[in-house]
């Protein structure tokens, strides 16, 4: 890997384009290098993956609406749409499957400097792909690059703390994708990325506060925006530049402003694209810095016996999750039993309470609104605060492997003065927890969670297909659309209509 400065720089300065950010990912996302079949293999974990949640969030209310609109804009040569068939204008494809993926909050993850959720690259690589008769080969080649750019931007540049959106990654890496996939040059590419970014960035206001189903539509929004940044790219049409680092560009105005270099790692010329191997997924529907908490409230309501003896929970934490999702975010929402899932989902408070009490955790019913309320819960939830802890922030920016971490220690003090601890700094699913996902558990999980949505031979068929993909020729790749039973979907919600009928 190579480090990049990246910096603003004054619009008389000489900067050749060779050296803008931008041109740099372009030049990656346009190396042929061959895809290690540890990549390879883990792409195809990560499309099961958002097969399983896009199951399981098919008939709620945002997925609902999302896919009305895409079926608004059918073509008879276009893609398809998670659950149904027929096709549509591929935009429209990656905006309702991108929801469909990121409804729930129970994807893949990667954390550093930045959040990111590089598996919502997915849904628009593949409808582009279907849209233009992509091999299998060239989708995963495409993947392997957009996850590779979002993961080094979330190492190089925080967004977060100048309250910007983690989808301002998300726009890049998908043209960049893309521009992989369709095996684009250089000067395409570049234009591409930086439509993309500049048409992608916007405030953190999506994921404070009561929280709406908007935090599920941005990163499909940031995919829908990228194919339409190619396809202009693709007709000749240019961008701003250089986007990153002009005088009036986002590191001046958006983020750490003119006097601030961030450091990059991009891959060096003809270095296989390995950054998907560096991300994790979900085994719990919650935001990923919970899922650590989860499995160790399960671990310690044995050793804690009758929950009505305690006094009090502290759990000692780093600073990003004592600000997101902790008391240190200052939202009295997260304490709020009539708050919406998206602001549960938000609330590491209320997601130890319930797992500490029922050791276990559910997508559907631990949101519950009967759940939230109980009166039990709701004086658990209220005893559990959070600190920021500097040993556990500097494990979470460690760029080691062994000593990252994403967990928490508990304190639980006893009315009687007795205080339990224990602590776990990564999840049981993470590469590096008690039980690391594999293939089986990615399977396992796309099971649980199209039981009851999706027959079993369409389960099966499914499988096969996407264990497949790589030999899948030119014109086939409409064989990862997962459909869903129609009895399932009579079920979704009756949504008003709108502009597009």
């Amino acid at each position: 890997m190579l480090e990049h400065d990246v910096r603003t720089r004054r619009s008389a300065e000489d900067f050749p384009r060779s050296e803008h950010l931008a041109w740099k990912i372009a030049e990656i996302a346009a190396d042929p290098v061959a895809v290690p079949p540890e990549t390879e293999a883990m792409v195809i974990n990560r499309i099961i993956d958002n097969a399983a949640v896009s199951a399981a969030s098919v008939i709620r209310r945002p997925v609902t609406v999302a896919r009305a609109q895409a079926l608004a804009h059918k073509t008879p040569r276009g893609a398809t749409v998670f659950g149904v068939d027929g096709t549509v204008s591929p935009e429209w494809a990656a905006w309702a499957n991108g929801v469909a993926v990121r409804e729930l909050d129970f994807h893949d993850t990667f954390l550093a400097a930045e959040y990111s959720h590089p598996g919502d690259n997915i849904p628009a690589l593949v409808a582009v792909a279907q849209q233009l008769g992509v091999s299998g080969t060239d989708l995963i080649r495409g993947i392997a690059t957009a996850y590779e750019v979002q993961v080094d931007l979330v190492k190089g540049i925080c967004l977060h703390r100048h309250k910007i959106d983690h989808v301002a990654h998300l726009g890049p890496s998908v043209a960049a994708g893309l521009g992989t996939m369709l095996r684009l040059d250089p000067e395409t590419i570049y234009a591409a990325i930086g439509q993309a970014l500049h048409l992608t960035t916007a405030t953190r206001q999506s994921r404070k506060g009561l929280i709406s189903s908007w935090k599920a539509y941005a990163p499909a929004w940031a995919g829908k925006v990228a194919i339409e940044a190619v396809d202009r790219a693709m007709r000749g049409e240019g961008s701003p530049a250089p986007i990153w680092e002009g005088e009036d560009g986002v590191i001046a105005w958006m983020l750490a402003g003119p006097e601030h270099t961030y450091r990059v790692p991009l891959p060096g010329p003809g270095e296989p694209k390995r950054a998907i191997l560096d991300t994790y997924t979900k085994e719990h529907s919650a935001e990923y810095q919970s899922q650590a908490p989860i499995d160790l409230a399960r671990r310690m309501r044995e050793r804690i016996g009758d929950l009505d003896q305690i006094a009090t929970i502290v759990l000692h934490t780093s600073n990003h999750t004592h600000v997101v999702i902790g008391t240190g975010s200052n939202d009295p929402q997260k304490f709020d039993p009539d708050a919406s899932r998206e602001t549960l989902d938000h609330s590491v408070m209320y997601i130890f309470a319930v797992a500490l009490q029922d050791g276990t955790w559910h997508h559907e019913r631990s949101y519950a609104p009967e759940r939230a309320h109980r009166p039990d819960t709701i004086e658990l939830w209220r005893k559990i605060s959070t600190v920021e802890d500097p040993e556990w922030t500097r494990r979470y920016h460690s760029n080691e492997p062994a000593e990252k971490a994403f967990g928490a220690k508990a304190v639980v003090t006893l009315k009687s003065g007795e205080t339990i601890v224990d602590e776990l700094a990564v999840a049981d699913a993470h590469p590096l927890g008690a039980r690391p996902f594999e293939r089986e558990q990615y399977v396992a999980k796309f099971a649980e969670l199209a039981d009851g949505v999706v027959e079993a031979e369409e389960q099966q068929r499914f499988l096969s297909a996407v264990e497949d993909v790589s030999a899948t020729k030119s014109g086939g790749l409409g064989a990862l659309n997962v459909r869903v039973d129609p009895r399932v979907l009579d079920k979704a919600p009756t949504v008003p209509s709108g502009i597009f009928r």
